[in-house]
């Protein structure tokens, strides 16, 4: 007999998932990064990623205005992202098929952060 696997109701948004995703890559490639940047760029990058699938699952569980906001600043925590891999590219922390790769990512969980904000407004 399977067990049953109890899941929230944000964990089936494929916006977390894609967000899960992320913050696997960011790890994968903040990794590389030079031992100096542990506590910095390295860390900023990581706690950005993280940001945009804890504000998903915190937002979730209050009313429809606050998970509105919490979406919000998801939106905004992809943004730092692209700034992090934009430094780390010009640092040479990473390559630049890793940008294109993060950037790519980013536009994807932007969009689908947009879809979902419009859908919350919609209903």
């Amino acid at each position: 007999m399977g067990v049953k696997e109890d899941k929230f109701n944000f964990e089936n948004l494929s916006v977390y998932q894609k967000a899960l995703e992320y913050i696997d890559f960011v790890y994968t490639v903040t990794i590389g990064f030079p031992k100096e940047e542990k506590f910095g760029l390295a860390s900023q990058f990581q706690r950005a990623a993280q940001s945009i699938a804890l504000n998903i699952g915190e937002g979730s569980g209050g009313s429809r205005a606050e998970f509105k906001q919490f979406v919000r600043i998801a939106r905004r925590s992809v943004r730092e992202c692209i700034v992090c891999a934009t430094i780390a590219l010009r640092r040479n922390y990473i390559t630049r098929q890793d940008e294109n790769k993060s950037r790519s990512m980013c536009l994807e969980l932007s969009k689908m952060l947009s879809g979902l904000l419009n859908s919350l407004n919609d209903s």
